[in-house]
C-alpha cells in the first residue's frame, strides 16, 4: 500500500522561489530549479501552482497581500482615504533592506507576468481613485503618495542611495503633507521592531540559503 503524500509547505516552496529569481533572474524560474531549492518532487510543485505563471503570480500575491495586512493594522477599520494614506507611508518608511530586496524580485517577476501588471495598475488605480483632486486636502495626499512610491522603487531597484537617516527624514516630510500635522501620524510599533524575531529566524531556513532574507 502507498504511503500517504508527504505535505507540501506552498510558504517554503515560494521562498524557494523568491531566492531563485534573486539570485538569476525570473526568466530562469523553472519547476526543476525550484523543486530542488525547497528540498522536493517537480511534481510536488506543479501538483501546488500548476503553471510557473500561477507559482509567480502566488509570489507576488503574497508579497502584497502582507503589505496589505500591515497597512490595514495600521490604519484601521474602514480608513479614511486620509488614514489610508499615511499608514502606506508609514509602513514604507519602516520597509529595510530585506524588503527593497525583495520588492526588486517582485518588479522582475512581474515582467514574467502581464497580467500581474494589470492587477498592478488596478491596485493602484483604487487607491487613487478615493482620493478627489478637486480638494486640496487630497492632492497633498496624493502628492505624498506617489513621492512615497517613487522613493520606495527607486531605492527597492537600486537606482537611489539613501541611508536610514534620510530616509526617515524624507518619509516625516512626506508624513506631514498628507497631514498637515506630524503629530498626526499613526502611532503603531515600528514594523522592523515587530518583525525583527521572526526575521531571525527566517535567515535559518535552508531555502533562503544563499540569498537575502525575503
Amino acid at each position: 500500500m502507498a504511503g500517504r503524500p508527504r505535505s507540501i509547505d506552498r510558504d517554503k516552496v515560494l521562498d524557494a522561489a523568491e531566492a531563485i529569481v534573486m539570485q538569476v533572474g525570473a526568466s530562469r524560474l523553472t519547476f526543476d530549479a525550484v523543486a530542488k531549492a525547497a528540498g522536493i518532487t517537480k511534481g510536488g510543485v506543479q501538483y501546488c501552482f500548476g503553471t510557473k505563471e500561477n507559482l509567480i503570480r502566488a509570489m507576488i500575491t503574497r508579497w502584497s497581500d502582507v503589505f496589505e495586512v500591515e497597512v490595514r493594522d495600521r490604519a484601521g477599520p474602514d480608513p479614511s482615504p486620509a488614514a489610508e494614506i499615511d499608514a502606506h507611508l508609514a509602513v514604507t518608511q519602516d520597509s529595510d533592506e530585506a524588503d527593497h530586496s525583495r520588492a526588486a524580485v517582485m518588479m522582475t517577476a512581474l515582467l514574467e507576468a502581464p497580467d500581474q501588471v494589470a492587477a498592478t495598475r488596478d491596485w493602484y488605480n483604487k487607491r487613487m481613485a478615493r482620493l478627489d483632486l478637486t480638494n486640496p486636502a487630497h492632492r497633498k495626499l496624493a502628492v505624498a503618495f506617489l513621492a512615497c512610491e517613487g522613493a520606495f522603487l527607486l531605492r527597492a531597484l537600486g537606482l537611489m542611495e539613501v541611508n536610514q537617516k534620510a530616509w526617515d527624514v524624507l518619509f516625516d516630510e512626506m508624513l506631514a503633507v498628507a497631514s498637515n500635522d506630524k503629530t498626526q501620524r499613526i502611532k503603531s510599533p515600528s514594523r522592523r521592531q515587530a518583525r525583527a524575531p521572526s526575521r531571525r529566524v527566517s535567515r535559518s531556513t535552508p531555502a533562503r540559503s544563499g540569498a537575502k532574507p525575503a
